[in-house]
């Protein structure tokens, strides 16, 4: 799949281009607006909004005058009204800075769906296997069973991506979901900011670490505890039942 990535930040594209090629994706990158409207056909544009030349917003306006190229917004600019120009112009996503190549390819996969889901036929029905209804129920109630954790009292169930503390569901964002759940794999092991990073977000990160405190701090609140959450100085942190909160 080719993608016209037009970011004029060496330091972003630099990475962003090495991820976007490992998972398989051509990417031709360019650093001017007028540069991305003088580009070769691509399948996908992903497009920053603060271009040296010109705006961003009128680069997609101008692509969309003409094409129906999949058009993905990549951008520090994390407004709500830049969102909804950008989407009402026609871009088919957007994506705040910063973020993850990992992050980047499942939004580039879902455009894809949604924009060309010839190539995405959907996968037909195989026979039973032998043992019987009984059997796949068993076997559906086994790796249900599998998927939903229960420590004290609270639950994180990782079919629905549901959490609940005393019962009571907790509003989590995804990335404060795949923080609690990564962190509740061993509990009690320190993981460190390095490992959570590679792992919640992605090998090839880029953004500030900061960001892994601000979703401690918000998963801390709302779990209502901090010491849900213990800070291992120099290292990282690790998920601890506090005391009083066994059953």
């Amino acid at each position: 799949m080719r993608l016209l990535l037009v970011e004029d930040d060496d330091r972003i594209a630099g990475p962003l281009t090495e991820g976007l090629n490992r998972y398989g994706f051509a990417v031709n990158r360019v650093k001017t607006g007028s540069a991305a409207l003088a580009a070769p056909a691509a399948d996908l544009v992903l497009l920053d909004l603060g271009l040296p030349d010109m705006d961003g917003i009128d680069v997609c306006r101008t692509l969309r005058a003409h094409s129906a190229v999949p058009i993905i917004m990549i951008t520090a600019r994390g407004e709500e009204a830049d969102r909804i120009v950008g989407l009402e112009l026609g871009a088919d996503d957007y994506l705040a800075k910063p973020f993850g190549v990992r992050e980047l390819v499942a939004r580039i996969r879902a455009v894809t769906r949604r924009t060309h889901p010839e190539r995405h036929p959907q996968p037909t029905a195989t026979a039973p296997v032998s043992g019987g209804p009984v059997s796949a129920h068993s076997r559906a109630h086994a790796a249900e069973d599998r998927q939903v954790q229960h420590l004290g009292s609270l639950t994180i169930d990782r079919r629905t991506r549901g959490v609940t503390l005393d019962g009571r569901l907790l509003a989590l964002t995804p990335k404060e979901f795949d923080l609690l759940a990564y962190l509740a794999g061993d509990p009690g092991a320190v993981w460190s900011r390095q490992q959570i990073l590679d792992a919640v977000w992605d090998p090839h990160y880029f953004g500030p670490t900061r960001t892994l405190d601000v979703h401690v701090s918000a998963l801390r609140r709302k779990l209502g505890n901090p010491a849900w959450i213990a800070t291992v100085r120099g290292i990282g942190f690790r998920l601890t039942v506090p005391d009083g909160d066994m059953p």
